[in-house]
């Protein structure tokens, strides 16, 4: 049994969009690779993967978790040419809940630029949830 839930944030017209992300963008092998990282790692570390290979703090009440794995089928042959790099932005809040707020495929735009824009994305997501829940986004 996890030890955290995972929460997906819904934007006020009830879109998902790391839902979304999940399901519309990523392959196959990636989807699979990411599911079982979530519940193995995520959900049962939560805010702890910070101290891991698999977490880092981005401060604000947001983390980032990080998978970074080479794509292999149950025989062990690659299914895609290079490694898998996921990141997932989260917020720790409640009772062991996880707010999954942004998500992108780091292998497939690896610019830090487009980490800074997924990052601010992740952190107006954050305050959107925050505001309409009536928390003050300040912390």
């Amino acid at each position: 049994m996890p030890a955290y839930e995972l929460e997906f944030y819904e934007d006020a017209h009830g879109d998902q969009p790391v839902l979304r992300w999940i399901r519309e963008e990523l392959t196959l092998a990636k989807r699979k690779a990411l599911g079982y990282a979530l519940n193995a790692v995520l959900q049962q570390l939560g805010l702890g993967v910070c101290g891991t290979e698999f977490g880092k703090q981005l401060g604000g009440g947001l983390f980032e978790f990080r998978l970074r794995r080479d794509l292999r089928n149950p025989a062990g042959v690659r299914e895609e040419a290079g490694r898998l790099l996921l990141r997932v932005f989260c917020h720790a809040h409640g009772d062991r809940l996880l707010l999954l707020v942004g998500g992108y495929d780091k292998g497939e735009h690896p610019s830090p630029r487009r980490q800074s824009a997924e990052i601010a994305l992740a952190r107006a997501r954050l305050k959107d949830w925050q505001v309409r829940l009536g928390r003050d986004p300040r912390g």
